[in-house]
C-alpha cells in the first residue's frame, strides 16, 4: 500500500464555481483519487478555498459585506457544489482557519531565517479612486516581452515570463479601467535567485511530468526574480516579524498563503481525527507520492515557486539553512495540469459572463453527465470548447445509448428469465473472449489512470462498453427460447461484462456505478461519496468542510465475479437522455448566442 497525497488546488471564495473551473482541479483530481483508493493505496486528498486577498475585498464592496461575510458565502457554496459533484476530499477546508494562519506564519518565518525571504522597497500600485493597494493580478497592460495585450501586473499568460505592474505598457485597473498610481512602499520578497539552483538540480529529476509542465517551469527558471510575498491590504495573514505584525495593512499575499495550504490542510485533517502527527506519513515519507492538480495558469506556483518555498523552508536551497519547526517537507512528485476548458472559443469568465455554473449544471443534468464530459472531452492535454451540441451529443450516444443501454438490456432480461443471476454452462469462445477483454481493462485502464491520463482511461473503457455490446447483438439471447442453458450461459457472461465495466468506470462516473451495482444486487456502499459537516476551531464561528469515510467502500480495482442466484432489481433507465433542441439552443441559464 502506498500513500498518495491528491493536492487540489484552491478555488476562490469571490463566487461561485463555473465548469471551467472544476475541469482544471475538479473532476481529474477525483477520478484519480478514486482509483487509487480503489487500488488499495491510502489516499489523503485535501484542499479548501482561498479567501484572502484583494479580490474578495472588491467582492464584499460589491455585495455590501464584510470580506469575513463574502469568504463565509462562498465557502459554502462551493464545498457545496464539489460535494454535490461527488468530489471525494479527506478534508476541505478554507484558509481563514487558525491552523492555516498558524502554518502560513511558520514557513514564513523559517524563510526568513534562512535567508530566502528579504525586505525591499518597490512600486506598489494604488487605486486613486478608493486609495487602496490593487493586485498585481487586478491590474492589466501589454507585455513589454511578447507585446501580448491583456498581460496580469504578475505574469503574462502568453509567453510564461513573470511580469511587476510598473512594466506593463499602457497599464489599467481591471476593476474600473483607470490608470493606476504608483507609490514607493516596503515588502518581503521570495528570494527566488537564491533558490534557483537547487531548484534545477530537483527539475533534473522530474522524469515523468507532462511535456507542457516541464518545458514551462525550465523556461521559467532561466529568468526568477525575486517575488512578492506580502501586501498593502488588512484582509490576509499578518507577517510573524517584530515591528511587522503590528502593523493592520501589511499582509503576506495570497498566492504564498494558498500555496501552503495543501500543508496546512493535512495538519489540520490530521487533527480533527484525533491522530495529530499522522499528516507526516504524506509529507516526511520517501515512499510516499504526492500528485498537485490544478489548471494551467498555475503552473508557476506549483512546478517552481511551491517547491521552492519547500526548499528553503528545509534549509535546502542555495544558500542552505535549517528545517522550518515541521522538519522537511517532501516536494511534488507530479504536477497534473488541465489545459482551459473554453465555451465558444472564449475563456470561462465569471467577470465577462461567459459562465456555466456547476450548480446551474448539476441542478439541470446531474453530476455524472458534466464528470464524464470533463473525462473524454475535456482540456486535459489542450484547449478545448465546451458546446452545448457536444454535451448532448455525449449523453445521448455515449452514456444514454451505448453505457445505459447495455446495463439496462442485460439486467432487464437476466430479470425476466431468471429474477436472479444465473448459473453458465460451458463457454464458447465468443464468451471467453469478451470476459478476458474486460478483465484485461483493469490493467490497461489502471495503467492509464495511476499516469493521470484520464482520457485514454475513459476511452479505453468506452471501447470496451462497445465490445460489451457487440457481444450481446452478435449472440442474441432474446432467440434462445428453445436453448435455456445457452441462453443462460449468454446471460450470465453479459452480467460479468456488466460488472466489470462498471468497476472500471466507478471513478468517473460514480454515482451511476451505485445504482448498477444495486441493480446487479449488491447492497451496501460501492462508492463512496463526501459527506459535509460543521466543525470550529477555539474562538471562532464554525464552518463546513467536506470530509469523508471511503475506507469502507466495497469498490475494488479487480474484476468480482458475479454471485449466481442473486437477485436482481428491475433496472430503471440509467441515463436520462437530453433533447436535442438543447444543442441549438442551450438552456435559459446559458443561451447559445
Amino acid at each position: 500500500m502506498s500513500k498518495i497525497l491528491a493536492a487540489v488546488a484552491w478555488p476562490y471564495a469571490n463566487g461561485p464555481r463555473h465548469i471551467g473551473h472544476v475541469s482544471g482541479f475538479g473532476v481529474p483530481s477525483d477520478v484519480f483519487a478514486r482509483y487509487q483508493r480503489m487500488a488499495g493505496n491510502d489516499v489523503l486528498m485535501v484542499s479548501g478555498t482561498d479567501e484572502h486577498g484583494t479580490a474578495i475585498q472588491v467582492q464584499a464592496d460589491k455585495e455590501g459585506l464584510t470580506p469575513q461575510q463574502t469568504a463565509d458565502k462562498y465557502h459554502r457554496i462551493i464545498a457545496e457544489d464539489l460535494q454535490n459533484l461527488g468530489l471525494t476530499y479527506d478534508l476541505y477546508t478554507r484558509t481563514t482557519t487558525l491552523n492555516h494562519a498558524g502554518v502560513v506564519q511558520e514557513l514564513f518565518r523559517a524563510l526568513h531565517a534562512n535567508g530566502y525571504v528579504v525586505a525591499k522597497t518597490q512600486l506598489g500600485a494604488i487605486s486613486p479612486s478608493t486609495g487602496r493597494t490593487l493586485a498585481d493580478r487586478y491590474i492589466e497592460g501589454t507585455c513589454p516581452i511578447c507585446g501580448y495585450d491583456g498581460a496580469r501586473g504578475d505574469q503574462c499568460d502568453n509567453c510564461g515570463n513573470q511580469l511587476d505592474p510598473i512594466d506593463l505598457i499602457n497599464p489599467h485597473s481591471r476593476l474600473n479601467g483607470e490608470t493606476p498610481k504608483f507609490v514607493q512602499t516596503e515588502h518581503f520578497f521570495l528570494d527566488l535567485p537564491s533558490l534557483a539552483g537547487s531548484l534545477g538540480k530537483w527539475l533534473s529529476t522530474r522524469h515523468d511530468w507532462r511535456p507542457n509542465v516541464m518545458n514551462f517551469s525550465l523556461q521559467l527558471l532561466k529568468d526568477l526574480k525575486p517575488r512578492p510575498i506580502t501586501r498593502d491590504l488588512d484582509w490576509g495573514i499578518p507577517i510573524p516579524l517584530e515591528g511587522w505584525r503590528e502593523n493592520p495593512m501589511k499582509s503576506i499575499y495570497v498566492w504564498f498563503d494558498a500555496v501552503i495550504g495543501y500543508l496546512s490542510a493535512s495538519i489540520e485533517w490530521a487533527k480533527r481525527r484525533g491522530t495529530p502527527e499522522a499528516w507526516r506519513e504524506w509529507w516526511q515519507n520517501p515512499d510516499a507520492r504526492s500528485y498537485y492538480f490544478m489548471g494551467k495558469d498555475n503552473i508557476t506556483f506549483h512546478s517552481v515557486i511551491w517547491p521552492g518555498i519547500l526548499l528553503g523552508a528545509n534549509g535546502q536551497g542555495d544558500k542552505g539553512g535549517e528545517p522550518s519547526g515541521f522538519g522537511p517537507l517532501d516536494l511534488p512528485t507530479e504536477i497534473v495540469s488541465s489545459e482551459y476548458l473554453t465555451m465558444s472559443g472564449s475563456k470561462f469568465s465569471t467577470s465577462r459572463s461567459t459562465v456555466i455554473y456547476v450548480r446551474d449544471f448539476l441542478r439541470d443534468f446531474g453530476p455524472d453527465a458534466l464528470r464524464y464530459f470533463i473525462a473524454v472531452a475535456g482540456p486535459e492535454n489542450q484547449d478545448t470548447d465546451f458546446t452545448w451540441e457536444e454535451f448532448v451529443r455525449r449523453t445521448n450516444s455515449e452514456l444514454a445509448n451505448d453505457w445505459g443501454n447495455l446495463v439496462n438490456r442485460s439486467v432487464s432480461m437476466a430479470f425476466k428469465n431468471n429474477g436472479s443471476i444465473p448459473a453458465p454452462g460451458t463457454l464458447q469462445q465468443i464468451d471467453a473472449e469478451v470476459l478476458a477483454a474486460t478483465r484485461e481493462g483493469f490493467a490497461s485502464v489502471g495503467d492509464l489512470l495511476g499516469k493521470a491520463h484520464f482520457k485514454q482511461g475513459i476511452l479505453e473503457t468506452m471501447r470496451l462498453v462497445s465490445l460489451g455490446n457487440k457481444y450481446l447483438s452478435d449472440t442474441e439471447p432474446w432467440k434462445m427460447k428453445d436453448d435455456p442453458a445457452r441462453r443462460d450461459t449468454v446471460l450470465h457472461t453479459t452480467l460479468q461484462v456488466v460488472s466489470d465495466l462498471n468497476t472500471l468506470l466507478t471513478p468517473f462516473l460514480p454515482h451511476a456505478s451505485q445504482k448498477v451495482f444495486e441493480t446487479l444486487g449488491g447492497s451496501g456502499i460501492w462508492a463512496a461519496q463526501p459527506t459535509m459537516a460543521e466543525v470550529s476551531e477555539e474562538g471562532s464561528a464554525g464552518y463546513p468542510i467536506l470530509t469523508g469515510d471511503y475506507a469502507d467502500q466495497l469498490a475494488a480495482w479487480q474484476s468480482r465475479p458475479v454471485a449466481v442466484g442473486r437477485r436482481l432489481a428491475k433496472p430503471a433507465p440509467l441515463f436520462t437522455k437530453v433533447d436535442e433542441a438543447l444543442g441549438e439552443a442551450g438552456p435559459q441559464w446559458a443561451p447559445v448566442e
